[in-house]
């Protein structure tokens, strides 16, 4: 496969993350139909797509995106606060800076007994549903899916809580290969807050 065909599905791909805030999986197999592609053509690596969702974020959304992706930080801390005892690491769009207002915020929770967390949620007076994500070994783990309201941006942002055990938290604050790590703590999100830069 050409790297122009890579670049041309990561490019359309990274239209729907941004208009219709789809996950990337989901957005690289509908880039394929948008293209008329067999379902067997080879996709482009998260790195591939995630360059071109910012590429697309600083050439169509640079007047809105920031503030949108403040808004959504800023809501990220609340609920990392809210969820302290549970260790709440936040990944995904919101923390690698890519997030518009149509973005879920994706916090990972790590604690021993994954029933905990809903305790604490229905405690609290929140109403959420049960689904299911994959933790870092591919085992499918649960995960709530609350919506929470967002006063920044005048609408509802959905969370999406995964619940992993202590242990998956060793090892999963590596850097990548271009020195970004997947995801971070409470203090790790308001450092990044407070930086320019993402």
């Amino acid at each position: 496969m050409t790297s122009e065909l890579t670049q041309e599905i990561a490019a359309t791909a990274a239209r729907l993350v941004v208009e219709e805030g789809l996950e990337y999986g989901p957005a690289k197999s509908r880039a394929l139909k948008v293209l008329g592609l067999p379902p067997r053509t080879a996709l482009p690596n998260n790195d591939e797509l995630e360059d071109q969702v910012r590429e697309y974020l600083d050439i169509f959304c640079a007047e809105t995106q920031p503030a949108e992706l403040q808004a959504l930080r800023e809501l990220a801390a609340v609920w990392m606060e809210r969820l302290a005892e549970f260790r709440p690491h936040l990944t995904g769009a919101v923390w690698r800076g890519t997030a518009t207002r149509l973005s879920p915020i994706h916090l990972q929770l790590y604690c021993d007994d994954s029933k905990s967390t809903e305790i604490a949620l229905l405690n609290q007076g929140i109403d959420f549903d049960v689904s299911q994500s994959r933790n870092p070994k591919g085992e499918t783990v649960d995960q709530l899916i609350l919506d929470a309201p967002c006063r920044a941006l005048n609408e509802r942002v959905a969370i999406a809580l995964t619940i992993l055990d202590h242990d998956d938290l060793r090892g999963g604050l590596k850097p990548d290969a271009r020195g970004r790590t997947e995801r971070g703590d409470l203090a790790a999100l308001r450092q990044l807050m407070n930086s320019k830069d993402d």
